[in-house]
This record gives structure tokens, C-alpha cells and sequence, in this order.
């Protein structure tokens, strides 16, 4: 009787392959979409840039929406982990969380290629609602969560003077969106010092001025 064959746990070469022409996709996509938008992004150029057939992209992606979802979920994936394993530190003062939160959208997403699919989004979504939803759905509903618990966290542990930033923990990300606007418009005019105005906004979301004044 024959033995039953043993699976490789290692994937094999033609998965490897696979896997490593998807990814020229996806960054190639990337790179297409953050030139021309959306609406003037071309597979033909996708294809020609990643060194596959254009027949390669639909063996893994429906069609153009498809790839660029694809992509933000590539992209931003990493990065939700990253906020939820910072926000989710019950042990760190709310202090502390905020700074690891800032140095991760500074590090993983303004410093990084993924800010583009922010633009994207932003100059996009009006045009093509249904990647603002999505977007929306995998990406703002997911992070809003995650900062609203912590939030509510620290202000029930009395290190917020109020529970706002637990009601509207958008907060957290407006300078986030305040810096990809200024730098994609006004960089060259008037450079942003990103890191000063992160830590300026985390000042202001902790209350110290309120807590100053209630000690006069």
C-alpha cells in the first residue's frame, strides 16, 4: 500500500512566482494610480511596468476597482494592526499611546509610499463613490473603532478632562489628513515640520491648557 503523500509546508516555486508577480501588480498599480488618478490609470501601463501580460492582472484582480481595493488592503492592513496593537496597550498612559500613534502615521504612512493612496481617495472618492466607501468601510470605519475604545479607556481612567476624543476620535487623525493637504500643496513654499505639529496636536488632545487653567 502506498504512503499517502506528505504536503510541503513551504510554498512551492510556482506559488512563489505567483505571488511575487501579484505584488509587481500591486506596486505597479500603486505607482499608475498615484501619477494619473483613478479615472486616467491604465492596465495596459500597470502590466508594462510590473513585466507581466495585461491577461496576468485579471488572473488575480476582477478588473481596475478590484486592484486598486487590493491595494489598500495590502497597504493599509499593516498599519491598522500596528494603531490596534498601540491603542489596544491598556498598561501605557494615554500619553504615551498618542505618541506611539503619531510616530506610526509619521513612520508608516506620511514617510511611506501608502500616503499616495490617502490622496487618492481624497481627489478620487467624489468621482467614484464606491472607493470612498469602501475606503471608508475597511479602513476609516476599522480605525475610528479601534481610538474610540481607547479613548474611552483613558477618560474613564481620568487621564482625559473630557470624553470627547472618545465621541469624535477623528480627532486623532486630522493632522494626519492636515499634513498630506499641506505638504502635497504647500511643501515647497513652506516646508511642514510634521513632528513638531504632531506633538503640538497630542498637547491639545490631552487637555494640558484646560488642566492649567483649572489649577489658577
Amino acid at each position: 500500500m502506498s504512503k499517502p503523500a506528505i504536503e510541503s509546508k513551504f510554498p512551492s516555486r510556482r506559488q512563489e512566482a505567483s505571488e511575487q508577480r501579484r505584488q509587481a501588480i500591486l506596486d505597479a498599480g500603486l505607482d499608475v494610480f498615484a501619477e494619473h488618478g483613478f479615472a486616467a490609470a491604465r492596465l495596459d501601463e500597470v502590466a508594462e511596468r510590473a513585466g507581466v501580460a495585461k491577461g496576468t492582472i485579471y488572473l488575480s484582480f476582477k478588473d481596475k476597482e478590484d486592484l486598486f481595493e487590493q491595494i489598500i488592503l495590502g497597504a493599509v492592513k499593516p498599519v491598522l494592526a500596528r494603531v490596534d496593537q498601540v491603542a489596544g496597550r491598556s498598561d501605557l498612559p494615554v500619553d504615551a499611546i498618542l505618541s506611539g500613534l503619531f510616530d506610526v502615521f509619521r513612520t508608516q504612512i506620511l514617510e511611506t509610499k501608502r500616503k499616495e493612496i490617502i490622496r487618492l481617495v481624497l481627489t478620487e472618492g467624489g468621482r467614484f463613490p464606491r472607493i470612498a466607501e469602501f475606503y471608508h468601510r475597511e479602513v476609516i470605519t476599522k480605525g475610528l473603532a479601534i481610538i474610540r475604545r481607547a479613548a474611552q479607556r483613558a477618560y474613564e481612567r481620568g487621564e482625559l478632562p473630557s470624553n470627547d476624543l472618545g465621541r469624535f476620535p477623528h480627532l486623532v487623525f486630522a493632522p494626519l489628513l492636515l499634513a498630506l493637504i499641506w505638504q502635497g500643496l504647500f511643501a515647497n513654499i513652506q516646508p511642514l515640520d510634521v513632528k513638531g505639529l504632531l506633538a503640538a496636536h497630542r498637547t491639545i488632545l490631552l487637555g494640558a491648557g484646560k488642566r492649567k487653567r483649572d489649577k489658577k
